[in-house]
């Protein structure tokens, strides 16, 4: 029998490397920056065509490199950062594997010029599929320029699964902003097909931060600082009072972005009872400790990271967070001691002195009993007129007028334009067994409604019902193409991150479909100058971020499903609190608007809007 292991050739290996450590352009993108950083680079440029399809490039000033050491560049576990199996346990510099460049050159068409520090000429280098095509000496400028082309264009099955240009171009600005917030003392450009998306220059980390995410989010960091013999700990969480469902959350490791399940738990327990449930805070925490105590080396693409003193450090992000919090009152510190208390006098009148207290023009009449007859000088038609006044007030609690109470939040009015009046011939799901809609609803605990129905009773939520009438309406205008809006009085300015601006085109229809009048002022500053006409709470500029991030979040690239996560954002932002007490009039036109939509069983998330009590099992109950 004859042999039959063997060892794979160098661009077969090269490829397989290249699946795990090159998985789409923001890998690419991640991976030369890293290398940049560990050349010493001050400056580094990304260069974006089509989403990284058709290039991606990166330039920056750092050593360089000679002819010989651009050769071995490529090759594969090729290195200058470590030389022993000791080194891994005193990591200093993002890289160490030797497989980024020879996976990207694995699956792409690179470039490479470079020009060491002193030298007079540099090296111009090209790979194709893992092959060396040329080598020739080139004048350059000091540092490297590296020019990824066409990526995946060997490998056409992954080439094909790439997403659309805006999510992968949103991939490659998270990338961008997780290496550019960790190194604020070195410059950075981001340029997309010749648009400039980010210039950031050298500063300090606070106004790094600020940079990238916008002015809106200074005001709300709180410093956090921790000095121990385990780790240091430095950084900003976000204000108790500026929590939100979609966060900014990192955690860096000596200059490395990780992830980090159990010590997300630490800072989220810190804000334990001060946040409401289902929002997140924002943090930016810096983490540095020496390297023989975390391991690194468990994935390639170096984002899970191993600690060696996991729980202490637990407790140290907790104890710091918790003091940051302190610090600006979000958490009240409690004093028991009581020495050095000020005593408030208290006044206690004695009949002597009571004279002194009395209202002028008051006289006591020590004599009177309430309870005597002939101290009941009440006349019966005051008791009479009392009474009306009692029953005219209860009718009008019974039946409000549409309008709500002064100081009331106001919310989308519970009516069913007239196509959507529910009737025989146009019956939604369940609503074959709707008597009619002036049945009577009862509303429980403020939160169900409660109604007959031919063979039972239903039992709706109506939070959840109202999402659902709102979302169907929603989608309905961005469908039909028409939408109501209505004018603010006063533009309100909105500002996005570099991500959210970047989706702003793609999001334009969907945008101007739900009633949002939005025009560009410049950068990533917009101002919004109508709202959607049942839109009467809230703010303009918080509704707006919502709905872009829902679509930024859910990685929506075709328009249907953008359309979808859109809608629902909306929906959810302004329905009906599940505590809002309702008329009867309300009540009944929300069930009505419901039965007339045929998906009305759940919400477009998944959640059960109502649940019916059938007559056979209420006849089982007794």
């Amino acid at each position: 029998m004859s042999d039959i292991i063997h060892l794979l050739p160098d661009h077969i290996a090269n490829q397989i490397a290249a699946g795990e450590v090159i998985q789409r352009p923001a890998s690419v993108v991640k991976e030369l920056m890293e290398n940049s950083i560990d050349a010493g680079a001050r400056t580094v440029a990304v260069n974006i065509k089509d989403a990284g399809r058709t290039l991606v490039q990166v330039v920056d000033d750092g050593k360089g490199m000679t002819e010989t050491d651009a050769r071995m560049a490529f090759e594969r576990h090729a290195t200058s950062k470590i030389s022993s199996v000791d080194d891994l346990f005193s990591l200093h510099t993002m890289g160490f594997r030797g497989e980024a460049l020879a996976s990207i050159a694995a699956v792409a068409q690179v470039e490479l010029r470079t020009r060491t520090r002193g030298d007079e000429t540099g090296t111009c280098l090209s790979v194709s599929a893992s092959a060396l095509d040329a080598v020739m000496p080139e004048a350059c400028n000091e540092g490297s320029i590296f020019s990824v082309k066409n990526l995946f264009y060997n490998v056409p099955a992954r080439r094909k699964f790439l997403k659309a240009n805006e999510t992968e171009f949103r991939h490659i600005l998270t990338e961008f902003e997780r290496v550019a917030l960790v190194h604020p003392d070195i410059s950075f450009t981001l340029r997309h097909n010749e648009m400039t998306v980010f210039e950031l220059p050298v500063c300090g980390l606070r106004q790094r931060i600020v940079d990238i995410f916008g002015k809106g989010i200074n005001q709300k960091l709180l410093s956090v600082d921790t000095d121990t013999s385990l780790i240091n700990i430095r950084g900003f969480v976000g204000r108790a009072d500026s929590v939100k469902k979609r966060a900014m959350q990192y955690f860096f490791v000596n200059g490395r972005y990780m992830r980090h399940p159990y010590f997300h738990k630490a800072v989220m327990q810190a804000y334990e009872q001060m946040i409401p449930a289902g929002e997140m805070p924002d943090y930016f925490i810096y983490f540095d400790v020496a390297p023989s105590t975390i391991d690194v080396n468990i994935h390639p693409t170096k984002t899970e990271i191993k600690f060696e003193n996991e729980h202490p450090i637990w407790q140290i992000i907790y104890s710091a967070v918790r003091e940051s919090l302190a610090k600006s009152n979000a958490v009240p510190p409690i004093d028991f001691d009581t020495a050095g208390m000020i005593n408030i006098p208290v006044y206690n009148p004695s009949p002597e002195n009571m004279a002194d207290v009395k209202p002028p023009g008051l006289t006591l009449n020590k004599d009177y009993n309430p309870f005597r007859e002939t101290d009941l000088h009440r006349p019966a038609d005051d008791w009479k007129s009392l009474y009306e006044g009692f029953e005219n007030d209860r009718k009008s609690m019974l039946l409000p007028d549409k309008k709500s109470p002064a100081g009331e939040e106001s919310f989308p009015p519970l009516s069913a334009p007239a196509s959507e009046t529910p009737d025989s011939s146009s019956a939604g799901a369940g609503d074959e067994m709707f008597a009619n809609v002036s049945n009577p609803c009862f509303q429980y605990k403020n939160r169900y409604i409660i109604t007959p129905l031919k063979s039972g009773l239903v039992i709706i939520d109506q939070r959840r019902a109202h999402i659902r009438i709102l979302f169907e309406k929603y989608i309905r205008n961005m469908t039909s193409r028409q939408a109501v809006s209505q004018k603010l009085l006063f533009p309100e300015m909105v500002e996005f991150t570099a991500v959210e601006s970047s989706l702003l085109p793609l999001l334009t229809d969907e945008i101007k479909f739900l009633g949002f009048d939005l025009t560009p002022m410049g950068g990533n500053s917009y101002a919004i100058h109508g709202v959607p006409a049942d839109v009467s709470r809230g703010n303009p500029a918080e509704l707006v971020k919502e709905i872009v991030t829902a679509a930024v979040e859910n990685e929506a690239s075709e328009q249907e499903k953008r359309a979808g996560k859109m809608a629902l954002s909306l929906a959810k932002a302004t329905a009906i609190p599940a505590g809002k007490i309702l008329t009867p009039d309300e009540m009944e036109t929300l069930v009505a608007s419901l039965f007339a939509i045929e998906a009305n069983g759940m919400t477009p998330d998944g959640l059960a809007v109502l649940t019916i009590l059938t007559d056979e099992e209420l006849t089982k109950r007794f």
